[in-house]
C-alpha cells in the first residue's frame, strides 16, 4: 500500500474519506487510528459507520473501552485503549482485534501494540486549525481499488 497523504477541510470531507477507505479495505482490516484528543478519531469511525449502513450513534468508547456495532453491513469493532496504559491488557480483546468478516478500529492502538496483527492501516489524524485535519494512512494491506 502506497502511503495516502489528504487533507480534509471539514467534519463532512473527515466522514467522505472513511467512506471511500471502507469500500477498499479488505474484511479482517485492523486499523490503528492515532491522533490526539480532538483531532477527528471518532469523527473519522462515524463515516466508517455511515458507509457500513450502521444506524447506531457512534460515540467514542473511550468509557467503555470497546463498542460493537452489528447492524450494517458488515461488524465495526471500535475499541479505544487510552485507559489500558500501564495495565494488563489481557481482558479478551484479541478475540475481537482482526474480527474476520469486519473492521476493527483502534484508537491509542500503542497501549495495546502487542495485540495489533502484523497486518494493519496505520491512519494519524492531525488537528491543522479549525476544521482543517491532515490525514496520513500508510500500511501494509492490499487495497481493492485506488482512492482518488
Amino acid at each position: 500500500m502506497t502511503d495516502i497523504n489528504i487533507i480534509s477541510t471539514s467534519e463532512h470531507g473527515t466522514k467522505e474519506f472513511a467512506k471511500k477507505l471502507s469500500s477498499l479495505i479488505p474484511d479482517g482490516t485492523v486499523i490503528c487510528l492515532l491522533g490526539d484528543l480532538g483531532a477527528g478519531k471518532t469523527t473519522f469511525v462515524r463515516g466508517l459507520a455511515e458507509a457500513l449502513n450502521i444506524k447506531e450513534v457512534v460515540q467514542s468508547p473511550t468509557f467503555n473501552i470497546m463498542k460493537i456495532y452489528l447492524k450494517g453491513t458488515k461488524p465495526l469493532i471500535h475499541i479505544d485503549a487510552y485507559r489500558l496504559a500501564d495495565v494488563n491488557s489481557d481482558i479478551g480483546l484479541d478475540e475481537y482485534i482482526g474480527y474476520e468478516t469486519g473492521i476493527t478500529v483502534i484508537e491509542w492502538p500503542m497501549y495495546i501494540s502487542s495485540l495489533i496483527p502484523k497486518k494493519h492501516i496505520e491512519i494519524k489524524i492531525t488537528n491543522l486549525g479549525e476544521d482543517k485535519r491532515e490525514i496520513v494512512v500508510s500500511g501494509n494491506i492490499t487495497l481493492k481499488g485506488e482512492l482518488d
